[in-house]
């Protein structure tokens, strides 16, 4: 029997096929003054190991696939999507009259549905180009989750496209022999990311440089989920891939309604009702929040109009049955939400809307407590 070095200078002893993990050490074999066992010590070694007082059993290594087993349930989290590796299209030579031109906006034309995880609605942009008598390298930018589709003229060609934006950017309607480079903020794209617009504007041509090697020509501002890219003659008849992908396919899978589409279909099969229609909710919320706080410490005010703590707030909703927030609840699409008794806590991002409890005149909200 041999002794063999396991690993890093690990000895192990074998007895007719069992490993005794007792008789296993740790030793570096290349300090000084450290020897390998050699053949001589073999015979030792096996007298000392091979009467063991009471040796366990060496229990059986259960393998994956010899039980019985059942279907696991994994919720996969969304693919992120992979940034290139440099801002830079590999292999592209632009001809020495390429125009780059510019197109976007903050935001396009709000959809109902999620594009990521952001939890905000994704939106759409439609990007007519014509230019005729130059190659087109486009620069596509915009901030919120959005869908790009592309069409052009006949005559028009587009030879690289730069998407860009802080959260996912999606485009559709190019041939799939066009070059394009994805890089926002959120797959942390190696040209870092901007969205086309005045504020914004210092971005894009550092951008284009290192992606094209040359600047911005013109950027065109896009205007209620439209932009168009060079002067299109009135008429002007557009085409798009044959190939192209509908908007519609980039939703995330089973992503529920966002925004005011979400609420619509809550109201409708019954989830919320509109508080307007209620008002005694808002007056139950106050009481409750009185018996808990206690009355507020305010003097009386001669001549003031009802307090304002009693008016139904603007956007607001009871919560009748268990109810998940839509996504993209920000700003002027926030509301406010009063949950009825006996009804468990909304899930979901509230945005900057409220959720008021009317059994126990709570809230919660980032918003709870401001005017």
């Amino acid at each position: 029997m041999k002794l063999r070095g396991v690993g890093r200078g690990r000895v192990c002893i074998a007895v007719a096929g069992l490993v005794l993990l007792a008789g296993c050490t740790d030793m570096n074999l290349s300090e000084p003054g450290v020897k390998a066992p050699d053949e001589a010590a073999a015979p030792q070694a096996h007298a000392e190991a091979a009467a063991p007082p009471e040796a366990a059993p060496v229990a059986a290594v259960a393998q994956p696939g010899s039980e019985a087993t059942k279907p696991f349930a994994f919720d996969a989290p969304a693919t992120a999507d992979t940034p290139p590796a440099a801002c830079r299209f590999e292999g592209l030579a632009l001809p020495a009259n390429t125009k780059v031109l510019a197109a976007g906006a903050y935001s396009g034309k709000e959809s109902d549905f999620q594009i990521d995880q952001s939890g905000h609605p994704a939106t759409t942009i439609q990007v007519a180009v014509h230019e005729p008598d130059a190659p087109v390298a486009l620069l596509l930018g915009a901030y919120e989750p959005t869908v790009w589709t592309v069409g052009w003229t006949r005559g028009t060609r587009i030879a690289a496209v730069l998407v860009t934006g802080y959260h996912r950017q999606q485009l559709t309607g190019l041939p799939a022999g066009v070059p394009v480079l994805v890089s926002t903020y959120d797959n942390r794209g190696p040209c870092g990311y901007a969205y086309v617009s005045e504020e914004g504007a210092a971005k894009l041509n550092p951008m284009a440089r290192e992606a094209f090697g040359r600047p911005v020509d013109v950027a065109y501002m896009a205007r209620d989920g439209r932009a168009v890219v060079g002067k299109l003659p009135p008429g002007a008849a557009l085409v798009t891939d044959a190939a192209a992908a509908p908007v519609e396919a980039f939703r995330l899978k089973d992503a529920p309604l966002a925004g005011q589409a979400g609420l619509d279909a809550a109201m409708r099969d019954g989830t919320l009702r509109a508080t307007a229609t209620a008002p005694a909710d808002v007056r139950a919320w106050n009481a409750a929040r009185q018996r808990s706080e206690g009355a507020p410490d305010i003097p009386r005010i001669e001549g003031g109009s009802v307090s304002r703590g009693t008016e139904v707030p603007y956007r607001s909703y009871t919560v009748l049955k268990a109810f998940a927030i839509p996504a993209g609840l920000h700003g002027a699409h926030s509301a406010t939400f009063f949950v009825a008794a006996g009804v468990p806590a909304p899930t979901g991002d509230p945005g900057h809307s409220q959720v008021r409890f009317i059994e126990t005149g709570s809230c919660m909200g980032p918003t709870c407590g401001m005017r």
